[in-house]
């Protein structure tokens, strides 16, 4: 049974009645404001003026240390961006190809620019930044900076290579938030689209299934993941998935949460927790698929938490797991804190 409980977290929370009017009422004003900006393209344009843009070289963030060591994003003005621009030679107008992607909670208009053209390491010394690519930035940001990157990167991606119609072969041309492209012969919209993904945390009721594909860095583990099937459900995709990755039989099923991921190319991933019968565990691993998959015990999984991103440098430890903001850190870190009550209730 699918248990959809996406509002846990907020219902949980019980914030007091005047805090939460107040949150809706900032929340429906930065909605409506860049759903005005989607649709009308001369108030795009004036928010562009008075808004932040986050730069790209080549679909690589342009990120900048903090005197913490902490990474964030670097930010320019519409004029700083001008600057930028004139003191390279590039001409203006290049700021329209400038992508709408977001709204401050001071309903300041966020953009997103890729600057591929223009020399990289110069930009980044003019800028006091570095280029850094976007699987690495995942575990420099914070969370909300690393969405907000993550969100950029996809719809500077998705306009890149979607510069003709599918039905006509004719170009298509955007609108000015970037919301979306029209064929210029046939009329037809296309939008920003997502690949939907399934992601689950398998347990036998004791310990949880991690995996670890040849591409993933030396000694992480993750949770396992597949593309949905055209016409399959979530449900359906995960139970093939687990059968056809580990060799198991999915029980029960329960929604965790989602999250947009810009790998390979802008997925949708549907995070999920699963148990198996703790008489059926043994894995018949498709090497294919996974280059290794094994069930950890609690004191396993509480450890590598603790661990965290290995050192830049040093050697990494026997087992770590994906940055705190993605939804298989979220999904494991449920599972652990979900074993760590059980103990304390025996």
């Amino acid at each position: 049974m699918l248990l959809l409980n996406p509002l846990r977290g907020i219902l949980s929370a019980r914030p007091q009645v005047l805090g939460l009017t107040r949150f809706s009422s900032s929340f429906v004003s930065r909605m409506r404001f860049l759903n005005r900006l989607k649709q009308e393209d001369e108030a795009c344009a004036a928010a562009l003026q008075d808004g932040q843009l986050v730069l790209f070289h080549r679909l690589q963030p342009l990120l900048q240390r903090g005197p913490t060591g902490t990474f964030r994003p670097v930010t320019l003005t519409c004029s700083g961006v001008q600057s930028l621009l004139q003191n390279f030679g590039s001409d203006g107008p290049l700021l329209e190809d400038s992508i709408l992607i977001g709204c401050s909670e001071q309903n300041q208009a966020q953009f997103c620019l890729d600057v591929g053209h223009l020399d990289q390491a110069a930009v980044a010394e003019f800028c006091a930044g570095t280029f850094i690519d976007l699987r690495k930035s995942f575990f420099l940001l914070p969370g909300p900076a690393a969405q907000l990157v993550a969100k950029a990167q996809a719809l500077l991606r998705w306009h890149q290579t979607n510069g003709f119609c599918s039905a006509t072969g004719q170009p298509t041309h955007r609108n000015r938030a970037g919301s979306q492209r029209v064929c210029s012969s046939s009329s037809i919209i296309y939008y920003p689209k997502m690949s939907p993904v399934v992601i689950v945390l398998l347990s036998d009721g004791s310990r949880c299934l991690l995996g670890r594909q040849a591409s993933f860095p030396r000694g992480m583990y993750s949770a396992l993941a597949g593309f949905c099937d055209m016409g399959e459900t979530l449900e359906e995709t995960l139970h093939r998935e687990v059968a056809e990755e580990v060799g198991l039989e999915v029980q029960d099923v329960s929604y965790s949460s989602s999250q947009h991921w810009p790998f390979p190319h802008s997925s949708f991933m549907l995070g999920c927790h699963a148990t198996v019968s703790p008489a059926h565990t043994q894995l018949d691993v498709d090497r294919s698929e996974l280059e290794d998959a094994r069930w950890f015990t609690p004191e396993e999984i509480s450890s590598a938490l603790q661990a965290g991103v290995p050192p830049r440098g040093g050697r990494p430890p026997d087992v770590w797991l994906p940055p705190k903001h993605a939804v298989a850190h979220h999904l494991i870190s449920e599972w652990s804190d979900r074993q760590r009550h059980l103990q304390a209730s025996e």
